[in-house]
């Protein structure tokens, strides 16, 4: 997609900026296509199309910095834009932290953009006719609507097929050059459904790729229908203290507060429940959660980050220690921290049962282990807002899901909280499965914990 011409006016915005009186300057092109078909009751609703290029400049000048960005890709005009961007910058405070990355620390192998093997070579080969037959593909409308459902009927479905190629080429003055190129197809399925009895229930699915021949289109909208119909008939359940089993489809929303708060920007503005825990155990012993950044072919894996910096596969958390914060180039400046690298890039929880050794049976923990592990509490299969407090920790969340008792689902249930403090959750973790889902970034399997208080 870049051209050798277009990394050529990356190089030359460098270079103007350098000529004049730029201390550093680092520029990131970036060009994205992205197609899609969508299908509102077995026909076709929309088609689109969106195709952005653009510049992103990041300028130090006079201990200065600012960031720029534009989709003007003249030679002409980008000179321009910088002249007037550098004159912008010497009006900002100075700050001394502001630097670029020590060249020694940013990626020296990532030349084609292809070395993680996430672009698919017959993206070019896919044509208008094909994204609609993928589209089609998704639909089941027509055979749902036809059969017999004494207990609900098919109000609507929607199905979406989209394919997208991302290219980026970064380059900045001390001679750091990298490229990530990347393809994602993606399906998606809502189904909406009204029971007997008057109330509609929606349930959705999605698969997601790299490569379009690895992924399956076929069951999105079956699976999609099967998690509406299973919320019919929904059950107040008492306040108390339950066993929680949280399915891998929304498990992140428990670990991402901790991302949040490993991040050095929240760690110095004071806003981290994690402050001062590098080293520290603050989490069960059986909790390890790796940042597999490099791994070939996966969801969200790459050789740099935006500064440049090389990735690594590293722990966060080992066995309960906090292993690393997440530092920029700034932040190291800010507070003195070791720099790593800015963000995690592909965070893995490893599975595990709790003061249990694992029999041939259970080495591949799914869910339903997990609901049979805990006998009896409450399966979260939603969350519906609600939110986690960055200093205290403390969180409260609307859930939807199903009670389960002796290690069977028995009914679903709704317009329930679960509160508490974030910690003291992590520290009630009994067991992570080994489920997580392949087409996602975030590698969380279902999770289950023990004395979560549930408000209903």
């Amino acid at each position: 997609m870049i051209t050798e011409k277009e990394k050529d006016l990356a190089r030359g915005c460098i270079a103007f900026a350098m000529n004049n009186g730029a201390a550093g300057a680092r520029a990131s092109l970036s060009k994205c296509v992205t197609d899609g078909c969508t299908m509102l009751n077995g026909e076709l609703d929309k088609v689109t199309h969106s195709a952005d290029r653009s510049i992103y400049l990041y300028l130090f000048v006079d201990g200065r910095y600012g960031t720029f960005s534009t989709n003007r890709l003249e030679k002409d005009e980008l000179e321009d834009f910088i002249s007037k961007a550098m004159t912008m910058v010497r009006m900002l405070g100075e700050d001394p932290c502001r630097k670029l990355p020590e060249p020694s620390r940013t990626a020296k192998d990532a030349v084609t953009g292809k070395e993680l093997g996430l672009c698919d070579a017959s993206y070019h080969k896919i044509d208008s006719q094909t994204r609609l037959a993928n589209a089609e593909h998704l639909s089941i409308y027509a055979s749902v609507a036809d059969e017999d459902h004494k207990s609900w009927r098919l109000i609507s479905e929607e199905c979406e097929y989209s394919d997208t190629i991302d290219d980026n080429f970064t380059v900045d003055s001390q001679g750091f050059e990298g490229r990530h190129t990347e393809t994602a197809f993606t399906c998606f399925t809502e189904m909406t459904i009204e029971s007997a009895e008057g109330d509609k229930y929606s349930g959705h699915w999605w698969e997601s790729s790299s490569h379009l021949d690895r992924m399956d289109l076929s069951g999105c909208g079956r699976t999609a229908l099967e998690r509406a119909v299973r919320q019919i008939g929904p059950k107040k359940r008492r306040s108390g203290h339950y066993r929680m089993v949280v399915d891998s489809t929304v498990s992140t929303r428990l670990v991402s507060p901790i991302f949040s708060a490993l991040n050095a920007s929240a760690i110095q503005q004071k806003m981290s429940f994690l402050e001062g825990s590098a080293g520290t155990k603050v989490f069960p012993e059986e909790l390890t959660i790796m940042d597999l950044a490099r791994s070939e072919g996966k969801p969200g894996a790459r050789l740099y980050d935006t500064e440049g910096v090389a990735t690594e596969d590293a722990p966060v958390v080992r066995e309960g220690t906090v292993n690393r914060y997440f530092v920029n180039t700034y932040m190291a400046g800010k507070t003195g921290f070791a720099p790593t690298v800015e963000d995690v890039s592909r965070p893995c929880l490893m599975p595990f049962i709790k003061g249990k050794a694992l029999d041939s049976s259970e080495k591949e923990l799914s869910l339903n282990a997990l609901i049979r592990f805990c006998g009896n509490g409450i399966l979260v299969t939603g969350f519906n807002g609600g939110n986690c407090n960055p200093v205290t920790g403390d969180f409260s969340f609307g859930i939807e899901g199903y009670a389960f008792s002796r290690g069977k689902i028995t009914h679903p249930v709704r317009e329930m909280l679960i509160t508490g403090n974030i910690m003291e959750l992590w520290n009630n973790l009994l067991a992570a499965g080994s489920d997580a889902r392949p087409s996602s970034r975030w590698q969380i399997p279902s999770l289950a914990y023990e004395d979560v208080v549930f408000s209903a």
